[in-house]
């Protein structure tokens, strides 16, 4: 189950254009904080506090080579927002069948 804390900080961390063009680069590959900025329209550090915000809400995470950094997507904390999301559908469908049932039964006089 997704805590408070947990979602807050998904949430805040996906709520920026910036983070989520970073997510779709290490989508494609685990990449250093140079070559994330060399992609961007921003700094290094600005990369790199983008990805502290990131790896503190569990969606990505670094493995240190020497002196660099290497980024990847962590799915565990992608598994966690999906839960929260899922949570929204699947309360919906449910509503759904309610009412299309409601209206078949409605339908038929029932």
């Amino acid at each position: 189950m997704v805590t408070d804390q947990q979602l807050q900080l998904i949430m805040d961390a996906l709520g920026h254009q910036t983070r989520r063009e970073i997510l779709a680069l290490l989508r494609d590959s685990p990449r250093t904080v140079g070559a994330i900025a060399e992609q961007l329209p921003i700094s290094r550090p600005a990369v790199s506090k983008h990805l502290r915000q990131l790896e503190q809400a569990g969606l990505v995470e670094h493995v240190s080579r020497g002196t660099r950094n290497i980024f990847r997507l962590r799915q565990a904390g992608f598994e966690l927002a999906r839960e929260y999301v899922s949570s929204f559908w699947d309360e919906a469908l449910e509503r759904f069948r309610r009412a299309a049932e409601s209206a078949g039964a409605e339908d038929h006089g029932l």
